[in-house]
Parts: structure tokens; C-alpha cells; sequence
């Protein structure tokens, strides 16, 4: 049986709450935080640091943490968000310098290490690093805002990447536009783990009620 996880991406959450937050929607089902840096340069929002990841951690928050670095310079924040308490640390393979040496630097300090791919991003980015990587990330829409529509040409990608790395033990990561009515969709084609924001934190219904109905879906592929 296939055993599919939820991230619930915590840039929908109320950041007003956001431990209290977290605290909700793990305790509804969620299986882990998916935490969404960016800097207003390589995506057009500007977000959280590591500060606000050692604060959840202080406050009490224990669960797996997954950083996905949308940011010009990666190294700096691998350190700071490894030495924060993240748990898997993703980064897109064109801010790196050098990304054999960042994803090297992600295992040195203790983090699972993965790549994003973009939309448009070839799977050739990951030829010469793939068995360094712990997880690889697939972006199903154009990263930087909420509330996007996951792009139908996805569902490709994810299974001709799903074949590549089907005798390898890294994770498949799906992040963005997944909801009630595609979630099952997108499993099916591969996902290991889903990253889930809006449909989740933006529900009309109640954080437990809605991650119950996605997981039922999941569990109901488990079983074909």
C-alpha cells in the first residue's frame, strides 16, 4: 500500500497564529509543514526566514519542517535554516553556484536534500546530482503566490520523472494548485508527498473535515 503524505503549506495560514496554526491542522491530519521562503528576487513575494522557523521550534512545534528555498542565494540560508530546526531543506538548481556543493552542504548538516523543479525546468538539472537527493520537488504551478491552478502538463512530468527515480529511494514532492477535486489525479500519477496550502488553510470547512476527505481519497488509491 502506497503511503501518500500531506505537507500543508503554511504561506495560506493565518500568520497571526501561526503556531497555533500549525498546531491545528497537524492535529487535523496534516503529516508534516511545508515552509515557503522567498525573497523577492527570484519570486516576486517576500516571506519568512529562519527566525520564524527557531521561534515554531521554541514554541513547541516538533513535527518534520520541509524549506523550500525560493531565493537567489542558497547557502547562508541552508546553515541558518538547518541550525533553525529544519528537517528537509529544497532548493531550485539555478540559484546555486554550485549545487552539488549546496546540496552536499543541506546532508552535512543533518537536513534530507532535494531539487525544485519549476514548470518550464528540463529533468536533465538533476543528471549528475541524483543520487544526492533525498526528495525532488515538482512545481505544478509557477511558484510565488497562493491560490494558483495546478498546470495539466504536470501530470507528465511527474510520471516520466516518477519512472527515473522508480529503483532509487528518493521521495516525489508535488507542490502547488492540488485540491479536493485533483488530489487523487495527482497521486495516482506518482506523488509521494503532496504540498497543500489554500485548499486546506483557505477551506470552507473545518481543517479536520477537509484534510479527513483528501486523505480518504488517498487512501482509496492506496487500495487499488
Amino acid at each position: 500500500m502506497k503511503n501518500i503524505l500531506i505537507a500543508a503549506s503554511i504561506l495560506s495560514a493565518n500568520f497571526a497564529y501561526l503556531g497555533k496554526e500549525i498546531e491545528d491542522v497537524l492535529k487535523a491530519g496534516a503529516d508534516l509543514i511545508h515552509f515557503d521562503v522567498m525573497d523577492n528576487y527570484y519570486v516576486p513575494n517576500l516571506t519568512i526566514g529562519p527566525l520564524v522557523l527557531k521561534s515554531l521550534r521554541n514554541y513547541g512545534i516538533k513535527c518534520i519542517i520541509d524549506v523550500h528555498l525560493m531565493t537567489k542565494k542558497v547557502d547562508d540560508l541552508i546553515i541558518k535554516f538547518a541550525k533553525a530546526g529544519a528537517n528537509i531543506i529544497t532548493l531550485h538548481p539555478e540559484n546555486s553556484y554550485h549545487l552539488d556543493r549546496s546540496i552536499s552542504l543541506i546532508r552535512k548538516y543533518g537536513c534530507k536534500a532535494g531539487i525544485v523543479l519549476n514548470p518550464s525546468t528540463p529533468l536533465c538539472c538533476f543528471d549528475y546530482i541524483i543520487n544526492k537527493l533525498d526528495i525532488i520537488t515538482i512545481m505544478s504551478v509557477n511558484p510565488g503566490f497562493e491560490k494558483q491552478i495546478f498546470l495539466n502538463f504536470i501530470y507528465d512530468k511527474i510520471i516520466k520523472i516518477k519512472k527515473i527515480i522508480k529503483k532509487k529511494k528518493i521521495l516525489l514532492e508535488i507542490d502547488g494548485g492540488i485540491n479536493i477535486d485533483n488530489i487523487k489525479k495527482v497521486a495516482i500519477a506518482g506523488a509521494d508527498i503532496l504540498v497543500i496550502g489554500s485548499a486546506i488553510f483557505k477551506s470552507s470547512f473545518s481543517y479536520e473535515q477537509t484534510l479527513q476527505t483528501m486523505k480518504l481519497k488517498l487512501n482509496n488509491i492506496s487500495k487499488n
